[in-house]
């Protein structure tokens, strides 16, 4: 795989966070066809906030599809592909986080899926590479915003 987190990862705007960074090393991922990271250390204000451990996990997992697909074969007569397949790629944060003080940690999960259509790959990559850039920017960008929706519950 080209995913390999270089550490420190440099966190995005959140409200009350100073320059978070994140010290990550290696870790086994839960299967063969994925890359996980785990936080060991952190850097900046982030009052609160634990690093990885057995009861309250702080991890990040890159995961490809264990078997990649192709495009299958246009319709002789047609010339079109009737079922385009699809590769799914996955980047799956889990962070313990308390549902109420005095209680366990609960995980909290956070998953960006890309679904790719087969032969996309090669007939258009710089369209899927800027969706991606789109899509990784419109995290960024709105990282903060999002941070306090999901404290406030306010869109």
């Amino acid at each position: 795989m080209s995913v390999t987190l270089s550490s420190p990862v440099t966190g995005s705007a959140q409200t009350g966070f100073t320059s978070p960074t994140y010290t990550v090393i290696s870790d086994i991922a839960p299967d063969v066809n994925g890359k996980q990271s785990v936080v060991t250390a952190l850097g900046g204000t982030q009052t609160g906030v634990n690093v990885s451990s057995v009861a309250c996990p702080f991890t990040l997992t890159f995961w490809r599809p264990k078997n990649l697909k192709v495009l299958g074969s246009p319709n002789p007569s047609t010339g079109v592909v009737s079922s385009v397949a699809r590769n799914v790629y996955k980047l799956v944060t889990r962070k313990g986080v308390l549902p109420l003080a005095g209680q366990p940690y609960q995980t909290m999960l956070i998953t960006t899926s890309v679904e790719t259509p087969a032969g996309s790959d090669a007939a258009d990559p710089a369209n899927v590479r800027a969706a991606l850039s789109a899509h990784i920017g419109a995290l960024y960008q709105q990282s903060a915003g999002l941070g306090d929706t999901l404290v406030s519950g306010v869109l």
